[in-house]
């Protein structure tokens, strides 16, 4: 009589969690994109608001998170020698560094005819001397801060940007247990 019991109980109180488990969730909708100018986003999104928005964001992050160098010189190795200007980070302190060029901006959409539900993620863009793109590697990150300074650390903190420039690109991401990758089992 106690094993039925307990085997019940041990069944009911595992049923919420197999119904959680078979439940799918919807993909997320991402529309992402870099973009050169606010006019350029306008056009390939269709959202003026969120493209000024996005753009105001990456350029508050823009210091913070620019390549550092100590020189012109140093920072014209692998940025335009128009681009490298002085530069102060939101600390105050000082640098030579490649403007920013364009901005990456990312926003979710909901499942309503891609209407937008959330405000849009931002982050400068650089584009270097081979015309390659990139942006901080994480979200508000630092141009590779290796130092107190950050002075000499160059690329360090930026990851590239493979996207084409002035073009928007919505992907499907897919929700919690959407998919599942291939999984083995050990033993017999």
């Amino acid at each position: 009589m106690k094993r039925s019991r307990t085997t019940a109980l041990l069944l009911m109180s595992t049923a919420p969690l197999l119904f959680t488990a078979c439940q799918q969730e919807q993909a997320v909708q991402v529309q992402e994109g870099l973009y050169t100018s606010v006019e350029a986003c306008s056009e390939a999104t269709g959202d003026p608001s969120a493209c000024r928005t996005a753009f105001a964001t990456a350029q508050q992050q823009a210091a913070d998170a620019a390549p550092k160098y100590a020189s012109k010189e140093e920072c014209a190795k692998e940025y335009p020698a128009e681009q490298c200007v002085q530069q102060h980070t939101s600390a105050g302190t000082s640098f030579v560094g490649p403007m920013m060029m364009g901005f990456f901006m990312s926003q979710m959409l909901n499942n309503r005819a891609g209407a937008v539900a959330a405000p849009p993620a931002a982050q400068p863009a650089f584009k270097d001397n081979a015309n390659g793109w990139a942006k901080p590697a994480a979200p508000g990150g630092s141009g590779g801060l290796n130092t107190a300074s950050g002075i000499g650390a160059g690329k360090a903190g930026l990851a590239p940007v493979t996207s084409e420039p002035n073009r928007a690109v919505t992907a499907s991401r897919g929700g919690f247990g959407s998919r599942s990758g291939g999984r083995t089992t050990v033993g017999g």
